[in-house]
């Protein structure tokens, strides 16, 4: 038997595991000798997590959870290596396969690795060449010692081969978050927010943002708030908004009549919100892909980005973190100027398939 230990950390893991777990279940009912144990490190405690959660995602609550939230960035690595050992010790694997980029990928990538367990990386490859991102450093450390990439891009391909990665490590496989948003976009529900706003389709704007250099630096986060008010028009702005960003508005004395701050929302009513939006301001990654899939313009206040294919193929623009660059870009939507998205080669919800099947093999 070829026992697969998979590790999630926060909850869009949780979106990017889904289906491979469906895959891995699929394939043990054809009579393959797979197995695989779910491990939550719990790095994010997210009071959403609920069952409904994973009944949600169709996916079992996990095996164990490490239960390693907390503390600082050197802290939280070492509490999850400590506990991640003893479970690996505890409950041996063929492989560990991780995905993304938190903290946890990297920490259960070393801990693998020094147990002598080969490693798989969902996402490998991926690079925003930020190195003031915990993200970016997480992704180097994980894919200089990973066994197998699964990568979402020929961009990633070629980072990896940059680096020395040999061909026979690399699968191009496609993005496993698309798998399942597609999965689950007929069960995309109304928020009790779209009733109390009575929100219309395509009559307002989405914005999240989490990143520190954002919403940690006061004054950015008032101007780069006041410049999206200014020369968003009419269109009411629901902005779904972490506890501990809502209390710096709040300090902030940021009021305006069309920002809506709501509490986070779960997965299948933020992306319904995203789908029926006229447009997506984001800090995130992952909503840049769900974006471009769903074809609502999107605005990304960064200045790099680890997935250029959202740009050069999907429906997301790169504004920069500069809030005087909001304004041309908001023109150019409501000139109704925006690019439409492009097929992007393998996001067609079968990269799961793709991953199992290329993990059976090499078993």
């Amino acid at each position: 038997m070829y026992h697969i230990t998979i590790i999630a950390g926060a909850r869009p893991n949780f979106m990017k595991i889904a289906p491979i777990i469906h895959e891995i279940e699929n394939a043990m009912k054809e009579g393959n000798a797979i197995d695989y144990r779910l491990v939550h490190t719990g790095q994010h405690y997210d009071k959403n997590m609920s069952g409904d959660f994973f009944e949600q995602l169709q996916i079992p609550e996990p095996h164990a959870n490490l239960e390693c939230s907390g503390g600082s960035q050197a802290e939280q690595t070492a509490n999850i290596m400590i506990s991640f050992e003893k479970e690996l010790l505890a409950n041996p694997a063929n492989l560990v396969l991780v995905v993304g980029d938190v903290t946890s990928t990297m920490a259960c990538a070393l801990v693998a690795q020094k147990l002598h367990t080969k490693v798989a990386h969902v996402e490998g490859g991926i690079r925003s060449n930020d190195w003031t991102m915990p993200e970016e450093i997480n992704r180097l450390v994980t894919d200089s010692i990973t066994n197998y990439f699964f990568t979402t891009s020929e961009t990633a391909n070629n980072y990896l081969k940059e680096s020395g990665v040999k061909e026979n490590q690399i699968f191009f496989v496609g993005n496993t978050m698309i798998d399942t948003l597609l999965k689950q976009m007929p069960n995309f529900k109304a928020p009790q927010v779209w009733e109390e706003l009575a929100l219309k389709e395509k009559e307002y704007i989405v914005m999240t943002l989490h990143r520190p250099a954002n919403v940690d630096e006061e004054n950015q986060l008032k101007d780069m708030i006041n410049e999206i008010m200014e020369h968003s028009g009419n269109m009411p702005i629901v902005f779904p908004v972490h506890p501990r960003t809502a209390k710096i508005l709040e300090n902030l004395d940021i009021k305006h009549s069309r920002l809506h701050t709501v509490s986070p929302l779960s997965y299948l009513e933020f992306n319904y919100l995203v789908k029926h939006a006229n447009a997506v301001i984001t800090d995130s990654g992952g909503i840049t892909e769900e974006a471009s899939i769903m074809n609502v313009p999107c605005l990304t206040l960064r200045d790099n980005t680890e997935r250029p294919e959202t740009i050069i193929l999907g429906t997301n623009e790169l504004v920069g973190t500069n809030p005087k660059n909001i304004k041309p870009f908001l023109d150019k939507l409501f000139a109704g100027n925006w690019k439409q998205s492009q097929e992007i080669p393998l996001w067609d919800g079968k990269t799961a398939k793709r991953i199992i099947e290329a993990i059976i093999k090499f078993s």
